[in-house]
């Protein structure tokens, strides 16, 4: 099995200024490898069938992707309308700045499919191709953002996947994303 990391998920996990709430330790180029020379800990079943999660124990001093929302640090709170890239529309997020966040027990890889990545115009040569990476303290999921859930079901035109929205995940997904925020 062959692993390629796409140039969707390249900018959002390696950014061109290194920022501290990306992956760590590493190129981009060394994430591949590592993800091409070691098997996962543990893989697990996707939202859809072109899609799954390797879970590797966390290698690097990346820390975790999401932090808790307390009363302590609910001002700490911050919000706009942004793009994950040129071709999107933005949509509203939240992250905590100024908190302090634990490394990482896990790094959750998400890969999609070859065909899924031709289907959005994304064509790779691998069977695989890392779209992105959850930062965890267990070897699970974070449920995927309620407002990536209705960019996926608007298709592959709005940037989404073209997979509907499963509204019973919908609702598990906002009860975490009400309780956690990402930090930056």
């Amino acid at each position: 099995m062959s692993i390629y990391l796409t140039p969707f998920a390249r900018p959002r996990l390696f950014p061109r200024t290194p920022r501290p709430n990306t992956i760590q330790d590493c190129s981009a180029e060394q994430f591949e490898q590592y993800l091409n020379a070691n098997a996962a800990d543990v893989v697990l079943d996707g939202y859809a069938p072109f899609c799954k999660l390797h879970v590797y124990r966390n290698w690097t001093s990346t820390r975790c992707l999401t932090v808790p929302v307390t009363d302590e640090n609910r001002h700490l709170l911050r919000s706009a309308y942004e793009a994950r890239n040129r071709d999107e529309l933005p949509v509203l997020v939240r992250w905590f700045e100024g908190v302090d966040v634990p490394v990482a027990n896990y790094l959750v890889v998400i890969l999609y499919s070859r065909e899924q990545l031709q289907k959005e115009g994304s064509p790779i040569d691998a069977d695989w191709g890392v779209v992105g990476c959850l930062y965890t303290a267990t070897p699970e999921e974070i449920p995927m953002a309620p407002i990536t859930m209705m960019r996926n079901a608007l298709g592959v035109e709005e940037g989404g996947s073209g997979v509907p929205i499963d509204r019973a995940a919908y609702q598990r997904a906002v009860e975490f994303w009400e309780a956690n925020a990402n930090w930056r």
